[in-house]
């Protein structure tokens, strides 16, 4: 029951054998995944930037599991992406690439385009002076509206 002391002197706030994360021998809290409905654990997902779903994907099974699973995690960043990779996202999409694929393959691209396209490298005195990570492979179309962008300026 709800506040009972457990041998341990911990609070028996979990059903036996939940007390703890992997294995139940480590001490460490109890994986919130395991707990929660999955679409509670998504909720909570959602709200990672790019970067870190990434890295929970890879935290352990079960989040992976429940990431992997709920392609609307991919989809919400994949239509960020999209504003600035527009042409691109369509065309993969378009290619039956995942929602996660499709992100995947377009997150740094975008990352790179805006910097280019909001001018930010516009006054650069030589290619010395950019940034280690302003370059990212890009088709002609892509170098095209940033050279289009920059005449424009």
């Amino acid at each position: 029951m709800a506040g009972e002391r457990s041998p341990a002197g911990r609070a028996a706030l979990l059903p036996a054998g939940r007390e703890t994360g992997r294995g139940g021998g480590g001490g460490g809290p109890a994986d919130f995944v395991a707990l929660l409905p999955p679409e509670v654990s998504s909720r909570i997902f959602s709200d990672l930037d790019v970067e870190s779903l990434c890295h929970a994907a890879v935290t352990c099974k079960g989040w992976h599991r429940v990431i992997e699973s709920d392609d609307r995690l991919w989809r919400h960043h994949c239509l960020s992406v999209r504003a600035v990779c527009q042409r691109e996202i369509d065309c993969d999409r378009g290619n039956g690439y995942s929602w996660k694929i499709t992100l995947l393959r377009n997150y740094w691209k975008s990352k790179v385009k805006q910097e280019w396209l909001s001018g930010k490298y516009s006054n650069i005195p030589s290619q010395n002076s950019l940034p280690e990570k302003s370059m990212y492979p890009m088709d002609a179309d892509t170098w095209g509206e940033i050279l289009e962008a920059e005449l424009e300026r």
